[in-house]
């Protein structure tokens, strides 16, 4: 199995890099639009070079003002203010639009990723933590490529054009500026691991504050006939608090560091004033180019002081895009082998299991040597202790998990071959709790087929004998389920789940066995479905009640991961062994009235 790696390790160019792989937009144009982002920045300085031009050239002119001079310089101004505007939108425009396409493909290979995963890696990680590293984590990606990646190409090209600048006319000037923000600069470096680290703590407690909760949302009922609201409510407090120290402790260094930009700015613009007027006095500066110089100081410091945000907003984005690379890159254990995979034949197919051993991470073997072969057309059921293995059988059949050694066959071949569309067309695992969505329960069937007609759903459910159930709905097929089915019953998201396979049309049923909790009319009726349902079909039932297995073909025993007995219920009952066993504890448990 593969754990979701968090992706920390990666570092900030490395992560922008792979991130970039992973959504190819964000490159389309990239060339147009930093050329637009050069004219943008290069147009910042010609407002102080036409107000220095101005007062030294125009109003301060030998013989006295030169007027036609003033207004060149001032029509000068005003167009380059109106190219850089138009730069600047189109600029942001085109990154906005590039930024969205590709982080909308980050989002989809993410989410698709998460459904490739195995269900023992998804298990790994809260729920609450994965939807975070597709909605949270990338919004806060999407947030950064907009508006501080824009800002981040504008600043550095205004800091770099302010320099050069600044040095042309006072190399004294640009030096005290440079000296001011000195130590801002030298300590960006540590910062920038600060804040990596302490917004990577962050964007994960996000995603186990969402956990917290949504899961006792979706487990309302329990929480409330529990009575344990105060200690949910905890719970969730606690995952609030830390949130609120993470994030307090990762604004702080951003505090610090916007503070240390603050000073350097001061420092700065009063560098300028006092020592600009001592050349000025020494006639090494024009007092236009003392003025100019304060324009391009506020050029210089504006950039600056926005980069203390910027690089708030670029490590938190970082850390973001770390999580969702960390899904994206987390191998999936079962390779779909897609178009060069083998497709099954359709109708019963025959199913063998060739010394299959498995085990969950990290512990022991859950199943040992398993030597089984299932007949086409067989009823077969599955019995034994909780915690002998046997529900792991129909996780092997449906191939949610691979063997950790040996091979599951249909048909002669092996599962790892088979391409997914075909298995899925093959095979279909009925769980124990059919998951219902917030939809209509026409809506709920057509999992079972897509393109179903309202005409092919009523044929289905009258096949399987359930056309008096659905009448019983307030508005048939179009009646709302409400989340996770919870407007029916139990049993009644069982036949949503039967009804489901029946569209499917598998070859191979799987069924773990799910009717000890519902009532024995309700009972009855799925019993009938199931047997219309299995009919033509090899069937694997996983029995946790041992009434299925009287009605099965065959019967397999299953005992601490070993397959210890196998035969027909009679024939079990009457050997001395753990079936007979199993099947005198369960009768004493119905009572005399079975």
């Amino acid at each position: 199995m593969t754990t979701v790696d968090t992706g920390e390790e990666i570092g900030a160019i490395d992560t922008i890099r792979r991130g970039m792989a992973h959504s190819p937009e964000l490159k389309e144009g990239i060339r147009f639009t930093l050329f637009l982002a050069v004219i943008a920045s290069v147009g910042q300085v010609v407002v102080p070079i036409a107000v220095q031009q101005t007062l030294d050239r125009g109003l301060h002119a030998d013989g006295g003002p030169d007027v036609p001079f003033t207004m060149v310089m001032a029509i000068l101004a005003a167009l380059a203010i109106a190219v850089t505007s138009y730069a600047s939108f189109l600029m942001t425009t085109r990154l906005f639009t590039s930024s969205e396409r590709g982080l909308a493909t980050l989002r989809i290979k993410a989410f698709r990723h998460v459904h490739d995963l195995p269900l023992l890696t998804q298990n790994t990680e809260r729920r609450g933590a994965l939807v975070s590293r597709v909605t949270s984590d990338v919004d806060q990606v999407s947030q950064f490529l907009v508006f501080g990646g824009l800002l981040f190409i504008v600043s550095i090209g205004q800091i770099l054009v302010a320099t050069v600048v600044m040095v042309v006319y006072s190399w004294q000037l640009a030096l005290v500026v440079w000296v001011a923000f000195a130590p801002l600069f030298l300590s960006l470096r540590y910062f920038q691991r600060k804040l990596s680290a302490a917004y990577g703590t962050v964007r994960r407690q996000v995603g186990l504050m969402l956990s917290a909760i949504s899961e006792p949302v979706v487990g309302a009922a329990v929480v409330r006939s529990y009575a344990v609201e105060d200690r949910t409510q905890a719970r969730i407090d606690a995952a609030i608090d830390e949130y609120k120290a993470a994030s307090t402790r990762a604004q702080g260094f951003t505090a610090f560091s916007f503070s240390l930009g603050g000073v350097s700015a001061g420092l700065a613009n009063a560098g300028v004033i006092v020592v600009g007027v001592l050349l000025g006095f020494a006639g090494d500066v024009t007092s236009g180019e003392v003025l100019a110089f304060a324009f391009l100081v506020t050029l210089f410091v504006g950039p600056v002081q926005m980069g203390t945000q910027i690089l708030t907003d670029a490590q938190n984005a970082i850390a973001g895009w770390r999580r969702v690379i960390g899904i994206l890159e987390t191998p999936a254990d079962l390779v779909d082998p897609g178009e060069r995979g083998r497709v099954l034949p359709r109708g019963p197919v025959d199913v063998r299991f060739e010394h299959v051993d498995f085990a969950y991470p990290g512990g022991p073997l859950v199943l040992r040597d398993v030597d089984l072969e299932i007949a086409a057309g067989t009823r077969m059921a599955i019995v034994g202790e909780t915690g002998s293995g046997k529900s792991t059988f129909a996780k092997l059949l449906s191939r949610l998990m691979d063997p950790t050694s040996g091979t599951v066959r249909l048909d002669g071949v092996d599962l790892r071959e088979v391409s997914q569309a075909s298995l899925r067309q093959s095979v279909v695992l009925v769980p124990q709790e059919g998951f219902l969505f917030d939809d209509t329960l026409a809506a709920n069937l057509r999992y079972g087929q897509l393109e179903a007609t309202d005409e092919l759903l009523v044929f289905a459910i009258d096949v399987l004998g359930l056309t008096e159930w659905l009448e019983t709905l307030p508005r048939g097929l179009q009646t709302q389920v409400g989340q996770r089915g919870e407007s029916l019953s139990a049993g009644e998201r069982q036949l949503v789940a039967l009804v489901r396979a029946q569209l499917a049309d598998p070859d191979l049923l799987v069924l773990d066995e799910a009717t000890s909790s519902v009532d024995p009319a309700l009972e009855m009726r799925i019993g009938q479905a199931l047997e219309r349902l299995m009919r033509g079909r090899t069937s694997v039932t996983i029995a946790h009640r041992l009434s299925t297995a009287e009605s099965a073909d065959e019967v397999v025993v299953v005992d601490r991961g070993r397959v210890v007995q196998r035969g027909a219920h009679a024939d079990l009952l009457r050997q001395d062994g753990v079936y007979a066993g199993l099947h005198a504890s369960w009768v004493a448990q119905q009572g005399p009235g079975r």
